[in-house]
């Protein structure tokens, strides 16, 4: 059996079982491509197995990714007699230290609304005020990139402040309020589209490129990164990557945990509403995004004080 049909086979499997199946799949083909289109099951051996876990470079949590999803893959193919056994290593590298998430401060934030209209230095399919709004809905709505370069014109309804978030990472859709800020500019992007003479119908993507192609993850990630830098925004402590696009995300989940507690509300209670608003199935996921910075930490120590020496809280 080939490796390209076997591997076929089990994402439509697990696709069949309600997942989504996206990243695990993508790796999947890319190791199929890597040993190229006429290799079979019985032919994979060890050594390529090892190269495509390897790649370039330490070992980083990618290589436990692809492990992870070629181990589902080969106990498929196993349990049905395809093959004998599994050509994946037996000794498991230890994983790196956990990836920490950067969370933006306010100043922060500020500079790369301000980098968005000065990081181009000529005139590109990208449009700056464009990237603006999209950096102003993904802090201000914790959405996801992905989420957010699918909204429809039919999925942003601006009277009602909400947005439909259809098919989401784990296949559900949820509706995602927001408020006056947010609404202000997707107004404004919205008039610029029609200005534009882009088109407008229900199921056109509301974010697109100047010539009204959709964008791409890739691309948005790219443009992100050029306004980081024209923003003056860069990690000091060492850590492997830069802030992402994606750690807007993580900031919103943090400035909303940090608001809660200075506003001496039950955080406990609205950890289950901040978890459904970031379309999480389940809350422990939320926890991901709870980075503990010193803000977080001094907010939760002085809500402990309150606690436990109500008596000394009063000066």
């Amino acid at each position: 059996m080939k490796l390209d049909s076997a591997i076929s086979q089990y994402i439509a499997y697990r696709r069949g079982n309600g997942e989504l199946y996206e990243s695990n799949g993508r790796m999947l083909r890319a190791f199929s491509r890597s040993l190229g289109p006429h290799m079979t099951l019985a032919r994979v051996r060890s050594a390529q197995v090892n190269r495509f876990l390897n790649g370039e470079g330490p070992v980083t949590s990618n290589w436990h990714a692809k492990h992870q999803a070629l181990r589902g893959f080969y106990r498929y193919v196993i349990s049905r007699g395809y093959v004998q056994s599994s050509p994946l290593p037996k000794a498991i590298p230890k994983r790196p230290p956990p990836f920490v998430p950067y969370i933006y401060s306010r100043d922060e934030l500020k500079a790369l609304l301000c980098a968005c209209m000065t990081y181009q230095k000529n005139r590109s399919r990208i449009d700056p005020q464009m990237m603006q709004t999209l950096l102003v809905l993904l802090y201000g709505t914790g959405l996801r990139v992905r989420e957010a370069i699918r909204l429809t014109c039919a999925d942003v309804d601006i009277s009602s402040s909400c947005l439909i978030v259809r098919q989401t990472k784990f296949r559900k859709t949820r509706l995602v309020p927001f408020g006056a800020e947010i609404c202000g500019a997707l107004k404004r992007h919205a008039d610029r589209r029609e200005r534009g003479a882009l088109p407008e119908q229900a199921q056109t993507l509301f974010f697109v490129s100047r010539d009204g192609r959709p964008l791409c993850q890739s691309t948005i990630e790219d443009v992100f990164g050029r306004i980081r830098k024209e923003a003056g925004v860069r990690r000091t402590d060492g850590a492997r990557y830069q802030p992402r696009l994606h750690d807007l995300r993580h900031t919103f989940a943090v400035h909303r945990l940090i608001a809660w507690y200075r506003e001496g509300a039950d955080v406990q209670t609205w950890l289950p509403v901040l978890s459904t608003y970031l379309g999480h199935t389940y809350l422990a996921a939320t926890s991901v995004y709870l980075t503990m910075t010193p803000v977080l930490l001094d907010q939760a120590n002085r809500r402990f004080q309150q606690y436990a020496f109500p008596e000394s809280c009063h000066d």
